[in-house]
């Protein structure tokens, strides 16, 4: 069994890390992500991530 993919690790998919909070908006924008996960990433508390699951790690609070 696969775990489906979260949907902001659809819309960052591709990103070199480290990047910071402005990239990560950028890109989900770019990838069509919806209002929901653009306030999510909008409100994340870090500037810069330096890897995906610093940024799963982040957002899981504000799910």
């Amino acid at each position: 069994m696969t775990s489906q993919p979260l949907p902001w690790e659809e819309q960052l998919s591709g990103l070199d890390y480290p990047v910071s909070k402005e990239d990560l908006i950028r890109r989900a924008q770019e990838n069509g992500a919806d209002t929901k996960t653009l306030q999510a990433l909008r409100s994340l508390p870090a500037d810069r991530f330096g890897s995906p699951a610093e940024v799963t790690g982040a957002l899981g609070p504000l799910r």
